[in-house]
């Protein structure tokens, strides 16, 4: 149980979105102008937590090394802008359990590593984002997760004190993050984990199936 807790900050892609099939198109759409023959959703569903890294690996086992890896990732980030609200959906609970957190009193925002080239249409698109008070992108502050500074920003922006804050996210950055600012931190297992993710140690003072379980953890100040 987290008390005293006055606002809940999320991770974007596997936390509150499914953005997966949008992340896999772009890389796919790759593959096929190469003519590669296509892979199906589920072959990109795991490293979808990793952008453009994670669907370029999986699409062309290519590593940012790579002396072509720039030029790859630009245009798979051209491919995604193209099509990010065509397949990606909101988890199911989201809406529901963002609903109870406004109606508690509570403020809600999210940080996310996605660049704010890609986080600001996709939040305006979608409704849900409205009640955001605090959207913080990964080239928003000088640093990205797993460094804190994307979470004490939030904060700043909540006009909230970081140790009464609750930072949820998929993975494990986001969890040492949310630990080096001084937040109560929750692992989303529905999220983005990937085959090889051993959640236990991460060291999260909590885990959720899904997100309305999140709520049964929430004291208000």
């Amino acid at each position: 149980m987290f008390h005293n807790v006055q606002a809940v900050l999320f991770d974007l892609d596997g936390t509150l979105i499914d953005s997966a099939p949008d992340l896999g198109a772009a890389a796919d759409q790759m593959r096929v102008a190469r003519g590669l023959p296509s892979f199906p959703l589920e072959h990109y569903r795991p490293m979808a937590g990793a952008g453009a890294r994670g669907m370029i690996g999986l699409a062309f086992g290519m590593t940012p090394e790579h002396p072509d890896f720039e030029a790859m990732k630009e245009e798979f980030f051209v491919n995604y802008e193209n099509c990010m609200t065509e397949r990606t959906r909101i988890f199911d609970g989201v809406v529901d359990m963002v609903n109870a957190l406004v109606a508690q009193g509570l403020a809600w925002g999210v940080v996310t590593n996605k660049s704010s080239r890609f986080t600001d249409p996709l939040t305006a698109a979608m409704p849900l984002f409205a009640s955001a008070r605090a959207i913080v992108s990964g080239n928003t502050t000088p640093h990205a997760k797993p460094h804190p500074e994307p979470l004490f920003e939030a904060a700043r922006r909540l006009s909230v004190d970081p140790a009464r804050c609750v930072y949820v996210g998929d993975d494990e950055r986001d969890i040492v993050a949310g630990l080096a600012a001084g937040m109560g931190t929750v692992a989303a297992t529905y999220g983005y984990l990937g085959a090889q993710a051993d959640i236990s140690r991460w060291n999260a003072h909590l885990h959720i199936d899904s997100p309305l379980d999140l709520l049964k953890s929430l004291n208000p100040a």
